[in-house]
């Protein structure tokens, strides 16, 4: 059956079975089919039979002798399969651990879902015992990540102004205080190249930012950065920076090269 929502055809079933493996993998543990149900408002039955057959299919696994779950191996494999289709990926990692190296930062190359930003690889410099906790899989919030000021500042005016709705509709009464940063960060962008996060996302978490485009119009943002005690922000600004340009410059350069025949 299909459902008319936002203006678009929905299949209402395999709608609520990605709400489910949302829910299951933002959860800190195996979670219930009567915690599902509250979280999403889905019918405990319903929960109960979309649960089975994920489990069946592979995208959920059951914890041993109780009604919890987890996310299941076939996730794993489509997330592998995700991650091989970015060109850019390839073409960046060796500029990105080289930038990593040369300036001492972890790097984390993202893309967008939703108003997040999504990690899809991240690296550490050798020469640094601590760096930030950042994995694949991570999200960063687009209206508080260098990363995300970053990618929103160099979508064409269009989809810029559609996302920055977006924005304003989701942060509600917050948006008095989140508009101002926003349009700084994109003056910023404009004038320098880059956007900065000290302590914004994360209070602990001093990062730069820069946008990247793919060989197909595909759109991904950097972050450089790590732990705010050891990052000052005018010595990120003084040391990082030309290096973070230069990085920006090579990669597009790279990436412009490729033959997508």
């Amino acid at each position: 059956m299909n459902d008319a929502i936002g203006g678009k055809e929905e299949v209402s079933a395999l709608g609520r079975g990605l709400a489910l493996l949302k829910v299951i993998g933002m959860a800190a543990a195996p979670i219930g089919n009567r915690e599902l149900a509250d979280t999403t408002g889905i019918p405990k039955a319903t929960v109960s039979r979309l649960t089975a057959t994920l489990v069946s299919a592979g995208y959920l696994r059951q914890s041993q002798d109780s009604e919890r779950f987890s996310l299941g191996p076939a996730l794993l494999d489509m997330s592998s399969r995700y991650l091989r289709h970015f060109d850019l990926r390839t073409v960046a990692r060796p500029f990105l651990a080289e930038l990593s190296e040369s300036a001492g930062v972890s790097v984390h190359l993202v893309v967008r879902d939703e108003l997040d930003m999504l990690v899809i690889d991240s690296l550490r410099p050798r020469s640094v015992v601590i760096s930030s906790r950042i994995e694949v899989g991570t999200r960063m919030t687009i209206a508080t990540s260098a990363a995300g000021r970053a990618y929103l500042a160099a979508l064409p005016a269009g989809e810029q102004a559609v996302l920055m709705e977006q924005i304003r509709l989701e942060s509600g009464e917050n948006w008095g205080a989140i508009e101002p940063r926003l349009l700084a960060g994109l003056d910023e962008y404009a004038r320098l190249g880059y956007c900065v996060s000290f302590g914004e996302w994360n209070p602990h978490i001093h990062a730069i930012g820069f946008a990247l485009e793919g060989p197909r119009g595909e759109r991904y943002a950097v972050s450089c950065g790590g732990p705010a005690y050891l990052l000052p922000k005018d010595a990120m600004v003084a040391r990082i920076v030309p290096l973070l340009l230069e990085t920006a410059q090579r990669i597009a350069g790279e990436a412009g090269t490729l033959n997508l025949d």
